[in-house]
């Protein structure tokens, strides 16, 4: 009997002294630049909806574009490109030269988002057209949203 109650105070003690080393503090290790390139990743949305807040996301997309392009968006080469021809400014993406499609006027919302970092900076952005035609014509031959 004596026996079993030191073997449980020896492992009770061994229990307590292991615990005691895995509960301390962890230490952040310190933030150190691993590339040359600045950081950029994209998330890209397009959604049902009037505004990015309320809207359901119908596609999303991870856009990488340095320093090769990559992600989860299907032609991120040809995207990355789209956007380096406007120097990363999304609203020149739904700027076209010549006629659009014809588009009914049915009120169906679609809102496209671009939120992340590109080439170091913070990118917020949010474009709402009044349907689904609207935007495909509004973004004619782009392939940013192309996904």
């Amino acid at each position: 009997m004596r026996y079993t109650v030191r073997a449980l105070g020896a492992v009770s003690a061994l229990t307590v002294g292991l615990l005691a080393g895995t509960t301390g503090a962890a230490q952040a290790a310190p933030a150190e630049a691993n590339s040359l390139y600045a950081p950029s990743a994209l998330v890209l949305t397009v959604g049902k909806g009037n505004d990015a807040a309320t809207s359901t996301v119908q596609r999303a997309a991870l856009l990488n574009c340095f320093p090769k392009a990559g992600g989860t968006h299907p032609a991120a080469a040809a995207a990355c490109a789209e956007l380096r021809s406007v120097g990363g400014e999304f609203a020149a993406l739904t700027v076209h030269e010549g006629p659009g499609p014809m588009c009914t006027k049915i009120w169906d919302p679609v809102t496209v988002t671009a939120d992340g970092v590109r080439q170091g900076k913070r990118v917020s952005w949010t474009q709402t057209f009044a349907n689904s035609c609207e935007m495909n014509g509004a973004m004619q031959q782009g392939s940013v949203y192309s996904f």
